[in-house]
């Protein structure tokens, strides 16, 4: 493998590139690199423009600028505020100085006098010129930046891949190896006439120009590619679904039948514009022969479980059977209590099965569904249970879909023939990402509020004003209306200072001696959680404190403060998920945040909260902040980690691959 002429493709083992071995490329293959290709996709983190590095000579306050320079000192200097971590440079004529002042230990440690260091921020003059708080990256001391007048990529690189001479040069100089042999190492899977009316560059030029850029531009068009190419297979994965779902042959229910009808006339409330639109979508879908595949996304609180009704009250009027499926015994009890409710003039049997009703019971329900007499079953996972068969299985609703697994969901399909799927949630997410997740499902918004709900006003309380809270809570408690108190913890953790959920509640209780409190959190075994929930709801419980077991599933109309504790720890998403327990109702509720640890980041993301009550909106903003691999975890959507697409910024790259997709499988 030493001969010059070697030769090679993108499925060639990367031990057998020139200057690795089988030695130096264990390190590549601790690090997922195993091939050619494998190196070409581990794009650069990000760029150093050398087209615009400045003498120090040159240097203009207030702009910002790229400096490159030797480190001569560093030390820690002290101040009465204070310390700060001085690091001074020159470029052999002058110097410049770059501070840090907090956390100063942290940063001492990456530096080493003699170190090539690129500076990049905002000039300032004080007894010198200086930086603070610059971006830095440390060069090698053989890579003369100031004559190389060009935008260098930065890869990301651990100690395993340092050790073995894979820093960033390291990577540069076995990219360069690969590009000098050739530059055609992949075939491109878009002719022609697509890259032209999409406006794609040739993927090997993309390629070449994501690890080579000339410019910013070279940058933007080869990003552009990349990024689609991701964005196209997702999409494709997704149309294909579509396109198989699409193929199976259904049940037809055409008519609305008496129960909807009545129902719709029965209901004391106006249903929003959005909710009638949902149900709109679905009578079309319940039409046609092939099954309905719809999720409907909706805000807490917004009526989903009204739509999830009327669109069973069809099929039942049809003769057919519905399953609902809840992830918690809370939420299958809730929907048990609204169909019992709205059914409970009709000859329609509706049952509930969880794992903690007894054996003869249960074997009584599998025995009345598998004969057609009962014709809706609300349940857990135990509807997925072997034994539970039915009939004539038209409908299954799905709430919280995202916490079931692929395989748990077809476990219940298979129950029948093709049966519809009505999926909800309750977790808004932004309409590009859901086109993205929930791409070969048909999607309807309910982004609408009951017109009786008032807004829940949200503040954020630091430890000065707790007391504020502590009083409004009692008047609250004085009036008849209920409260809730989440913590993040259960008990003291060493590793984090957080307010737990144990010894807040000792504390509480001494607060609110003259009221009736509950403790409780997800240790507790089930009965004793449920009894306690029982206790809250009936009014036995005046403030539940709790850790975020409650996220989804109470539901008290009386409800009306909500106190989160240590709230600069939870994502967007789950204080918008707890927050959404009270205002269930026309009653005026508050949520509070109470931030024990203020950072200027925490403050920004709890402003959001107290600016808007708008789900979608904090949806996008919690997708901003976290990423889509944190926005559901990487249980189900490990495939969202990316290096490449951002998906809050991705729109029109998502929509265009979303066309070209569906467009190709069509």
């Amino acid at each position: 493998m030493n001969n010059s002429n070697y030769t090679f493709d993108k499925n060639t083992d990367i031990k057998f590139l020139k200057s690795v071995g089988p030695k130096r490329a264990q390190a590549l293959y601790q690090n997922d690199i195993n091939t050619v290709s494998d190196i070409l996709k581990h794009y650069p983190r990000k760029y150093l423009d050398r087209t615009n590095i400045k003498k120090i000579s040159d240097l203009i306050v207030n702009e910002k600028a790229v400096v490159v320079a030797k480190v001569i000192s560093m030390s820690v200097k002290r101040t009465k505020k204070g310390s700060f971590f001085q690091l001074t440079l020159t470029d052999t004529k002058n110097t410049i100085n770059g501070l840090w002042f907090h956390g100063v230990s942290w940063i001492m440690e990456k530096f080493n006098e003699g170190d090539i260091v690129a500076l990049f921020g905002k000039i300032e003059f004080y007894q010198g010129y200086r930086i603070i708080h610059p971006e830095f990256d440390i060069l090698d001391a053989d890579d003369d930046p100031i004559n190389t007048a060009r935008i260098v990529p930065l890869y990301s690189s651990n100690n395993i891949l340092k050790k073995a001479g894979f820093d960033t040069r390291g990577i540069r100089r076995l990219l360069l190896q690969i590009f000098n042999k050739n530059k055609n190492i992949f075939v491109d899977f878009f002719n022609i006439s697509i890259l032209k009316k999409e406006g794609l560059l040739e993927l090997n030029k993309s390629i070449y120009s994501i690890h080579n850029p000339i410019d910013q531009f070279s940058i933007d068009t080869a990003l552009y590619r990349l990024k689609f190419n991701e964005h196209f297979f997702l999409q494709l994965l997704k149309a294909l679904n579509k396109k198989k779902n699409e193929s199976y042959k259904g049940k037809e229910y055409k008519e609305l039948g008496k129960y909807a009808v009545e129902i719709y006339k029965s209901l004391s409330f106006n249903l929003t514009e959005s909710q009638i639109k949902s149900l709109r979508d679905i009578r079309s879908d319940l039409k046609l022969k092939k099954p309905m595949n719809r999720l409907i996304q909706g805000d807490v609180g917004c009526g989903k479980t009204i739509v999830a009704v009327i669109t069973a009250a069809i099929v039942v009027g049809h003769n057919s059977q519905i399953a609902i499926m809840a992830p918690t015994e809370i939420l299958a009890e809730q929907h048990f209590n609204s169909f019992i409710k709205h059914f409970k003039n009709y000859n329609i049997s509706c049952e509930l099965l969880i794992s903690n009703i007894n054996k003869t019971d249960k074997n009584d329900i599998y025995k009345k569904l598998e004969n057609g007499e009962i014709n809706i079953i609300v349940g857990t996972h135990a509807l997925i249970q072997e034994k539970v068969k039915f009939k004539d299985l038209g409908l299954v609703i799905i709430d919280e879909q995202h916490r079931f697994g692929v395989g748990q969901r077809k476990g219940l399909l298979d129950k029948g023939n093709n049966p519809n799927v009505l999926s909800m949630t309750a977790t808004p997410i932004p309409r590009t990402l859901a086109f993205t997740i929930h791409g070969d499902m048909d999607i309807s918004w309910i982004d609408e509020m009951p017109q009786n709900r008032k807004s829940i006003i949200t503040k954020l309380i630091n430890d000065e004003n707790i007391h504020l809270v502590y009083d409004h809570m009692k008047k609250e408690m004085d009036k008849g209306n209920y409260c809730y108190v989440v913590y993040p913890l259960i008990e003291e953790s060493d590793k984090m200072d957080l307010k737990d959920a144990k010894s807040g509640y000792e504390l509480l209780q001494k607060i609110f001696n003259n009221y009736k409190l509950g403790f409780m959190h997800g240790k507790l075994v089930k009965d004793k959680k449920n009894k306690l929930m029982n206790q809250f709801i009936n009014g036995e419980i005046q403030c539940l404190i709790s850790t975020t077991v409650i996220e989804v599933g109470i539901d008290h109309k009386m409800a009306t403060i909500m106190a989160i504790e240590n709230s600069e720890r939870f994502g967007l998403t789950q204080l918008h998920q707890l927050r959404g327990r009270v205002g269930r109702s026309s009653l005026q509720s508050y949520c509070y945040l109470i931030q024990r640890k203020e950072t200027f980041n925490s403050n920004q993301r709890l402003k959001i909260m107290e600016q808007t009550s708008d789900g979608f909106i904090i949806s996008d903003e919690d997708l901003k902040l976290r990423g889509p691999g944190d926005f559901f975890g990487t249980r189900q959507h490990g495939y969202l980690n990316s290096g490449l697409i951002n998906f809050s910024q991705d729109r029109e790259i998502i929509n265009r691959a979303r066309k070209l997709a569906f467009k190709i499988i069509d």
